[in-house]
C-alpha cells in the first residue's frame, strides 16, 4: 500500500496535463503540477501508450460531475475520500456551506501534500479533515474521531485504488464502507475488467506496473452484480469513450456489453441498499 502511494504522483502528473490543455482540457487542477513531483511524469512516460493519461482525466471529470450530483440531489454534506492521495477537489470544487470533507490516507503522504499545498497558498473550499491512518489496518475508529458520524449519509470515493488490492481486500474494503454507510450513502468508484488483467494487449503494462511494486491484482467484468453482492446498488455505470465520457485522446472503441474487450473499465455511482 506504500507503494501504490507513488500512484498519486502520476494521478496528478495526468491531470496536470489534462489541465495545460487549456481552453481542450475537461477540468482543471490548478495544483496538480506541484504535487506530482518527483515521480508522477516519469511513471505518465514510463506508460506512454496505454491510454492512462486520458483515462484518468476521464475519470477525473466523471467523478467531479458525480460528487456535484449527488450532493445536490441527494442533500449529502459528510464526503470522505479513501486514499485520497494528491486529490485537490476540496480545493477546486464549488462545494455547499454546510459540508465536510474527510481525506483519508497514509500519514507521510497527507503531510507532504499538506507541505505543498502550503506552499502555494492553497486554501480548502469546504470543512476539511485530514484522517492520517494506516490504511493496511482497521481506520474507521479514527475516521470517527475526527468527527464523521456513520448515522449520517455519506459520498465514499474510492478512485485509483480497487484494482491494487486482492479481490479479498476489495470486497473487505467495500463492505466496510457499508458498515459505515447510513441509508441513502453513495460510493463514487472505478474498475478494470478481469479481461483487461488477463489480456496481451496490456501485458507490458502490466509488468511495468509489477517491476514498480504495484500490480493491479483486481478486476470484475460484472461490475453491477459484483457490487450488489457487497451491498451496493449501481444506479450509473459508464465506461470511458462513451458520449457521456468522451475525450479527444480516448483510442479505444466502446463496445456491447456482452462482448469483454481487452481496455475495457468501469465508472460507477451506486448506492448503498445493505445486504
Amino acid at each position: 500500500m506504500e507503494a501504490v502511494s507513488y500512484t498519486a504522483q502520476w494521478t496528478a502528473a495526468a491531470r496536470a496535463l489534462e489541465t495545460e490543455r487549456g481552453a481542450r482540457a475537461i477540468f482543471e487542477d490548478p495544483f496538480a503540477r506541484a504535487l506530482a513531483a518527483p515521480r508522477g511524469f516519469e511513471l505518465l512516460e514510463k506508460n506512454q501508450g496505454s491510454g492512462l493519461t486520458p483515462f484518468i482525466a476521464i475519470r477525473t471529470r466523471y467523478l467531479d460531475e458525480s460528487i456535484a450530483q449527488i450532493l445536490a440531489d441527494d442533500g449529502i454534506r459528510q464526503i470522505v475520500f479513501v486514499a485520497a492521495g494528491m486529490d485537490t477537489r476540496p480545493f477546486r470544487l464549488t462545494w455547499p456551506d454546510d459540508a465536510t470533507v474527510y481525506e483519508v490516507d497514509f500519514p507521510a503522504l497527507l503531510a507532504e501534500k499538506h507541505r505543498r499545498l502550503a506552499e502555494l497558498g492553497a486554501q480548502p473550499r469546504v470543512n476539511r479533515q485530514e484522517v492520517a491512518v494506516d490504511l493496511r489496518r482497521e481506520w474507521l475508529p479514527e475516521l470517527e474521531q475526527a468527527g464523521f458520524d456513520p448515522g449520517r449519509p455519506t459520498l465514499w470515493i474510492v478512485e485509483g485504488l480497487l484494482f491494487f488490492l486482492t479481490p479479498e481486500q476489495a470486497t473487505d474494503l467495500l463492505r466496510s464502507l457499508g458498515s459505515a454507510s447510513a441509508p441513502g450513502s453513495w460510493l463514487g468508484v472505478d474498475f478494470v475488467s478481469q479481461a483487461l488483467l488477463r489480456s496481451p494487449f496490456s501485458r507490458e503494462f502490466r509488468r511495468s506496473l509489477e517491476q514498480d511494486g504495484t500490480p493491479w491484482l483486481f478486476g470484475t467484468d460484472e461490475p453491477e452484480e459484483y457490487l450488489a453482492s457487497v451491498g451496493w446498488k449501481a444506479r450509473d455505470v459508464k465506461e470511458p469513450g462513451e458520449p457521456s465520457t468522451a475525450h479527444e485522446d480516448w483510442q479505444f472503441q466502446v463496445q456491447p456489453r456482452e462482448r469483454r474487450g481487452p481496455s475495457r473499465s468501469w465508472l460507477v455511482r451506486a448506492e448503498f441498499v445493505g445486504g
